[in-house]
């Protein structure tokens, strides 16, 4: 297995070891797990590990300790911490040490996945991981229009502007905000992402703010929120237009004042904290729907970035495409060389609703299942190339809206109506195959 799947986990507590160690194996990651920091540090300065997970209170050296010194022998190794315990102290400490995140239990198991992927990500050489001093995130691209707005993010990445991203799901929000990060000089400061739309309102507040011991039933111990876990660095707010109402009018509170009030908290607490917001909504439809505040939509979008979806940036395909074939060849120990005869022409026609990331799904799966030196086109479509001929055979009628409708309701008949296996199939989320639904519903009238 590639090196970029070794993970090194410290955690004292023998339980959490065996199930943590099982369930990052069940994520087809290599595990090697001690039991204490001294232990964990030895290892560490052994072997070759892409991403550490270590518990934040152990004895003889707790989790502190050991990012401090991983970080002083190779400081690009991502450092995930974990406790029980959500302290102020300790936290932001653990984030001006350099820890890739911090993260409080219990927490759902597929918020752990996508932290650790991420983590696993952006140790790999097949990311065009940066060179350690370098502050780069490099974005594959040969669109003038992205050309253009990355020159737009490293003119503005130094000021603590607000910068609101929209764009289509898949197209690249959270890698974009982590480019303005990135080419700011609060790079080596925390970068925390929250997805807004992930937790529940009540759940909402919490996370981003905080809150005290005793503040709410279950509320056993002072838990920091994500924008003091950002101080001094970039909080991203993720699908902001998802967040309630009556949240927004707190947020432009904070987003006024440079404060926050933790739920239960007698005391404003400062922050400095750079926000960055996404959607993948029309958020201008949303404020004249008064399903988004007008006055918080102004004071984010000081600087608006809009991303422009795949299909309009065609010249990204193919780069693209073989960016993501070199990455799936590392990860999984493959050797494709290529797209064969006519694939290319395949990609650059599909309309690809789901943006970059249903490009990078298809070639991941093109990759595991390629049996020639390059990738043919039934390892894109698998029993499905019939249905894809057909779609792209013959002169083109319609447009690309018309052909993306007919591809999500075959999808729908293929599944027997079932969204989320139609989602998978497109390479999509369930939330944006329900946005297309009911912009059908809405504009045409067919549900």
């Amino acid at each position: 297995m590639h090196a970029i799947s070794n993970i090194l986990l410290v955690e004292d507590e023998l339980e959490e070891r065996s199930i943590l160690t099982d369930t990052l194996s069940g994520w087809g990651f290599h595990v090697t797990a001690v039991g204490d920091g001294c232990e964990g540090l030895t290892k560490f300065k052994e072997n070759d590990y892409s991403v550490v997970i270590s518990d934040l209170k152990m004895p003889n050296m707790d989790g502190i300790e050991l990012l401090s010194k991983i970080k002083e022998h190779k400081s690009d190794t991502p450092v995930i911490l974990v406790s029980g315990y959500g302290t102020v102290e300790f936290a932001v400490e653990a984030m001006k040490l350099g820890a890739f995140d911090f993260m409080v239990k219990p927490f759902a198991q597929n918020v752990m996945e996508g932290v650790v992927k991420r983590a696993a990500a952006a140790a790999s050489p097949s990311q065009n991981k940066k060179a350690p001093g370098s502050s780069e995130i490099h974005i594959i691209t040969k669109s003038p229009k992205i050309i253009y707005l990355l020159d737009l993010a490293r003119s503005i990445a130094d000021s603590k502007a607000p910068v609101f991203i929209q764009g289509e799901s898949g197209t690249g929000k959270e890698l974009f905000a982590r480019f303005i990060h990135n080419a700011s000089g609060d790079r080596n400061r925390p970068f925390v992402a929250l997805n807004c739309a992930a937790l529940p309102d009540g759940l909402l507040e919490s996370e981003l703010f905080g809150h005290e011991k005793g503040a709410f039933t279950g509320a056993v111990a002072r838990k920091l929120g994500k924008f003091e876990l950002a101080e001094g660095g970039t909080i991203l707010l993720d699908e902001i237009s998802e967040m309630h109402i009556n949240l927004q009018a707190k947020l432009l509170r904070v987003l006024q004042e440079s404060e926050i009030d933790r739920v239960g908290g007698r005391s404003p607490i400062p922050i400095d904290v750079r926000v960055i917001a996404t959607t993948n909504q029309e958020i201008e439809t949303a404020v004249k729907a008064d399903k988004f505040r007008a006055d918080l939509y102004y004071r984010l979008n000081v600087v608006p970035v809009k991303i422009p979806p795949l299909r309009e940036r065609k010249e990204d395909i193919l780069p693209l495409a073989e960016h993501f074939i070199a990455k799936y060849n590392a990860i999984d120990g493959r050797n494709v060389k290529g797209l064969g005869k006519d694939v290319s022409q395949t990609l650059v026609q599909m309309p690809w609703p789901g943006n970059v990331r249903e490009l990078e799904n298809i070639i991941e799966r093109a990759v595991l299942l390629c049996k020639e030196e390059r990738i043919t086109q039934k390892d894109l479509f698998l029993d499905d190339l019939s249905g894809f001929d057909d779609a792209f055979s013959g002169p083109i009628t319609g447009s690309l809206k018309d052909m993306e409708r007919k591809m999500i309701f075959s999808a729908l008949d293929q599944t027997d109506g079932n969204r989320t296996h139609a989602a998978d199939l497109l390479g999509i989320s369930v939330r944006t195959l329900r946005n297309k639904l009911n912009e059908y519903k809405e504009k045409m009238r067919v549900l």
